[in-house]
């Protein structure tokens, strides 16, 4: 076979193979579609309950006792990043 010849064939084996594997690759893509379509027809997600918080302003108890337990546990924190930074 001459150079031109083996070139040619070599050409013709790629565009057949990328159009074998673009072939493959849209018919994935349809398929994957297609079990979407199917999955979310014969089993759709529930549809979330919205959850209804208590309108109130102010603070609840429990807040204010969360904030009242930790200011303890905050001032050690800031008390012992001072002492290991040589701060005051």
């Amino acid at each position: 076979m001459t150079p031109a010849a083996l070139f040619g064939e070599g050409i013709n084996l790629m565009l057949s193979g990328m159009g074998f594997v673009l072939l493959f690759l849209l018919i994935l893509i349809w398929a994957i579609r297609a079990s979407s379509k199917l999955i979310n027809r014969f089993f759709p997600e529930p549809l979330p309950t919205p959850k209804t918080q208590p309108k109130s302003t102010a603070l609840s108890a429990d807040s204010v006792s969360d904030l009242e337990r930790l200011r303890p546990v905050i001032v050690a924190a800031i008390a012992h990043h001072r002492r290991s930074q040589g701060l005051n």
